[in-house]
């Protein structure tokens, strides 16, 4: 080592003694005979003692095998402090937690047996590399016990009292990493890095006025503190990822010792792939959902902190705008409780039984649920959380429950979860497998049925929410049309009046009938338009119709566009109990917009057959098609529409008017490539109703 650096290393080592030797001054007036008084002074005091040996051992006067006890003694002193501070915030009578009387006996060890090594040859005495390098060995990992312990006292720290302890572990979590990259280096390569070795007193020195600072805030050290999962959690992480990076060391250590010519090249490949390695395995949710679980299993009396638990499900739920993809973020947040990776939801949808609303990372699954089937009849009235899993082994568990054929092809599925509001039924989640294994039992299930409840509390709320804007714009619109009326009426009235009037001007007869042809036709457009606003609030009765001739009015309703669709008949046998008048403009409202949508040189087919016990009706076109996100946000949205002079509300009593009838609406469509409307209504089988007018 240059001399210039020796002398660097010397200044730096000895600013550090005496750092230490006043802080120990400072301690011992201030705290007297306070047992972490004692051990905070011993371990500044030995910090103190390494500074002046690691001094001399710089200017060439001792032997490093001396440095190396008193650095071992210092952690130990400073890992016996924060074991301290650790204890004194249990409660009373309570033991220190299994990882951490684990650790305190695992730094027992290294301490005593780095001490006993630098005092004693046994280690290899034939062997000084292989010695030193397990004294670095050694030295890594308390600095990695170290780390960890710095972490869970600051982590289990309440936010407000933070500010008194922030200060010591900003230090020794300094000092720990310092100490962890010097003897890391030294362990991979052979050899101590000079210069990192040089400034290590220097290092060492400028934490001193942080430990005073929180000396100074912390005459007890006793905030009131617990462990938590999310402690144990990091902890286990961090401890893990220690001994990992130690273990990958070695095996560097062994092939760099053992590989001849080609050591040093194959040593960094492998602890950068060591490295690469330990980034991924953090990274991955399941080995994360998995060590969560194994932790809670082993280290708890109950699964679940429910605190935290309950805090990060309200967040998740509440998160963004009010009512903006609530229905995903309730499926979220449920899944999120048992570390599953995705679930749906389905909801009730009025006579149509309960269908998907919406989903988390799960889109192809798919199915519809009438109102009064058994399986929903049976969730309504247990409200049983299903175990898909359990009921495979164990049907003697759920009755006579059947599972729908849309669930049971479906080999993801795990649990489905009903979503109650009061004694209703509002829908129910189905999550897809844990990735952590966990188990379903009486604990997953209790926080499953409250999460639930809020879950359901929240999309009620929703619900209730888009009723009531949809109420008031409908309330808006109502009362519009009625300033209509009433201004058509006394147009018409005025009209009248000047058409009776204009009778006996008979003195220019060619002026008089001028004027009356358009006053009458005026008002004969007047009345129309009046009538066919009154229409609306008129009653009318669902009849039997053939469904060939609904199809066979609205394609002739639309006798005004250039481009014809290609109409296909069903059997004239195939009928429908319907209104006659609002079906045709249900289905001639979605013809319309086909054909508005398509190009002159497209194709527009109307079709209606028979299918699985339904009638069904399609609409397809090849026109610009829509995108997923503008058919569930916009579609069917009342008084939204992209046409300047529309209305907004033809899609939106389309699908009112066919869950009036009990029939379904499905879109299929690609943005460029088309549209598919998919309409399915009940079929009328019986025979007095054939005879009735269509």
């Amino acid at each position: 080592m240059p001399d210039t650096l020796l002398l660097l290393a010397t200044v730096g080592y000895g600013l550090a003694t005496l750092a230490y030797l006043g802080l120990s001054g400072l301690i011992v007036a201030s705290w007297r005979r306070r047992p972490q008084g004692r051990l905070l002074v011993l371990a500044t005091g030995l910090s103190a003692v390494w500074g002046a040996l690691s001094a001399l051992t710089a200017w060439g006067l001792l032997a490093p095998r001396q440095e190396l006890a008193a650095e071992v003694a210092r952690n130990g002193a400073w890992l016996a402090l924060l074991f301290y501070i650790l204890r004194l915030r249990l409660p009373p009578a309570t033991a220190l937690p299994a990882p951490l009387r684990f650790m305190r006996i695992l730094g027992g060890l290294l301490v005593g047996g780095l001490l006993l090594a630098s005092a004693v040859h046994f280690i290899a005495p034939a062997r000084p590399v292989l010695a030193q390098w397990a004294g670095n060995l050694g030295l890594v990992l308390l600095t990695v016990m170290g780390l960890v312990l710095v972490e869970q006292v600051y982590r289990s720290t309440r936010p407000e009292d933070r500010w008194a302890i922030k200060f010591l572990c900003l230090g020794l979590g300094g000092l720990f990493v310092y100490d962890f990259y010097l003897h890391a280096n030294a362990a991979l390569f052979g050899a101590m890095d000079a210069q990192v070795w040089a400034a290590r007193g220097y290092v060492a020195a400028l934490v001193t006025p942080l430990i005073a600072v929180s000396a100074a805030r912390n005459p007890e050290w006793a905030a009131p503190v617990g462990l938590s999962r999310s402690m144990a959690f990091h902890t286990a992480s961090l401890l893990g990822a220690g001994v990992y990076l130690l273990l990958m060391a070695g095996a560097g250590y062994y092939l760099r010792l053992f590989g001849g010519e080609w050591g040093d090249v194959v040593q960094t490949v492998f602890v950068f792939a060591a490295a690469m390695l330990l980034v991924l395995l953090m990274f991955s949710g399941t080995l994360r959902a998995r060590l969560r679980v194994f932790l809670s299993k082993h280290f708890f009396s109950y699964r679940y902190d429910y605190r935290e638990e309950w805090l990060n499900f309200t967040r998740t739920l509440t998160e963004g705008q009010p009512g903006e993809q609530l229905c995903e973020r309730a499926v979220e947040a449920l899944a999120k409780l048992l570390e599953s990776p995705g679930g749906a939801l389905w909801m009730r949808e009025g006579d149509a039984g309960y269908q998907r609303a919406s989903h988390w990372n799960w889109a192809d699954l798919q199915g519809v649920e009438p109102a009064d089937a058994p399986f929903i009849q049976w969730l309504a009235s247990k409200q049983w959380v299903v175990d898909l899993d359990e009921m495979k082994v164990r049907r003697d568990l759920y009755g006579d429950l059947d599972t729908p054929a849309w669930l049971q092809n479906t080999d993801d599925a795990w649990l489905v979860v009903p979503l109650m509001l009061h004694d209703e039924l509002l829908g129910f989640v189905v999550l897809k497998h844990s990735l952590g294994n966990v188990s379903f039992n009486w604990e997953v299930s209790d926080l499953l049925k409250v999460a639930a409840r809020q879950a359901a509390a929240h999309l009620a709320q929703m619900r209730a929410s888009n009723q009531l804007i949809v109420a008031r714009q409908f309330e808006s619109f109502n009362r519009t049309t009625t300033f209509v009326i009433h201004d058509l009426k006394n147009l018409i009235a005025q009209l009248s009046l000047l058409l009776a009037n204009a009778e006996k001007h008979k003195h220019n007869p060619e002026f008089q009938t001028d004027m009356l042809d358009t006053v009458e036709n005026a008002v004969a457009r007047m009345n129309k338009v009046l009538a066919q606003l009154r229409r609306g609030s008129g009653e009318t009765h669902a009849q039997s119709v053939a469904l060939a001739d609904i199809l066979t009015e609205a394609v002739a309703s639309k006798q005004a566009f250039k481009l014809r669709p290609l109409l296909a008949l069903p059997p004239s046998s195939l009928r429908v109990r319907a209104e006659r008048e609002r079906l045709v403009r249900a289905i001639g409202h979605l013809l319309q917009n086909a054909l508005e949508a398509t190009p002159a040189t497209g194709d527009v087919t109307l079709r209606g057959f028979e299918e699985s016990g339904q009638a069904m009706v399609e609409i397809i076109d090849s026109g610009s098609g829509m995108d997923d996100e503008f058919i569930r946000t916009r579609l069917f949205q009342p008084f939204d529409s992209t046409k300047g002079a529309g209305m907004g509300i033809g899609a939106y009593e389309c699908r009112e008017t066919l869950r009036a009838l009990g029939g379904t609406i499905e879109v299929d469509s690609t943005p460029g490539s088309g549209t598919r409307f998919r309409l399915s209504l009940p079929l009328d089988t019986h025979p007095e109703n054939q005879g009735d007018a269509a």
